[in-house]
């Protein structure tokens, strides 16, 4: 067996493993722990770091060499992301102020889960290991690497909607979001607090302000959402072309990488 195949089927063999442990045992750990805590925010942490074993393990037997938090991205700069992603989505802040009212009654600890928690573990689980482990350590391209992250990261978001219309849009706008946070996580050097903080202010202002129901929202709340995103996109082109930082991302590596890209 070729090293190539051996990484690939112990890669998803874990992630499977992931996906079960997660999918029959999260809410139960969830609901233990709040129990335990009183605390439904930190309960929710908890599950998600136990359910993240089958991860961490996969990259230990996979890329022993290699330390935790390079392989899942945390090691780099998070004033670098924050600052990207505040000033990109700054954008939504001003549009939403203008155009929705400020939710009045806050729970801080849905406020937490549905920010902080949530873009956290999604970015580690779907940007860091499903989509950034194959591209960075294999030969798949950026498009090849993505699909079934982010078709993944699409399905976990289809609760939020009984109405058809409604879940063909939540499919289609998280599936290109996953798209956008995996390429500002490869091009700002893989520095997944990029990725991380972005979600977060996403989330932040889509929480706080009385947007939408669901993610498939409305004119304004998308015109703003997408003007942010072309706005990070700008940036982040603009400071790699006036430094003559080569792109990650380029026709050559779409599909397939001539040669592994280690990082």
């Amino acid at each position: 067996m070729s090293k190539n195949i051996r990484f690939l089927l112990i890669f998803i063999l874990g992630f499977c493993t992931y996906y079960f442990f997660d999918l029959y045992c999260f809410k139960t750990i969830q609901s233990f722990s709040q129990r335990l805590f009183h605390s439904k925010a930190l309960a929710h942490v908890i599950a998600y770091s136990i359910t993240l074993i089958p991860l961490i393990t996969t990259l230990k037997i996979v890329l022993p060499e290699k330390k935790i938090a390079d392989l899942l991205s945390v090691n780099k700069l998070i004033v670098k992301g924050f600052t990207i992603a505040f000033l990109g989505t700054f954008v939504m802040a001003v549009g939403y102020s203008l155009h929705f009212s400020i939710i009045t009654k806050i729970d801080i600890e849905s406020l937490f889960i549905n920010t902080i928690s949530s873009a956290f573990f999604e970015e580690i689980i779907f940007r860091a290991f499903l989509i950034g482990v194959l591209y960075r350590f294999t030969r798949l391209g950026f498009l090849s690497s993505l699909l079934l992250g982010s078709l993944l990261f699409a399905q976990v978001h289809l609760y939020q909607s009984q109405n058809t219309t409604e879940l063909i849009e939540i499919f289609s706008i998280t599936f290109l979001g996953s798209i956008f946070f995996a390429w500002i996580y490869f091009e700002t050097d893989y520095n997944l607090w990029t990725a991380i903080c972005t979600h977060f202010f996403m989330n932040f202002y889509w929480e706080i302000f009385n947007v939408s129901a669901n993610v498939s929202g409305n004119l304004y709340g998308n015109i703003y959402k997408l003007s942010s995103l072309l706005l990070i996109i700008g940036i982040i082109i603009y400071y790699k072309k006036r430094n003559n930082i080569p792109f990650q991302v380029t026709l050559k590596s779409l599909f397939i990488k001539t040669s592994e890209l280690q990082s």
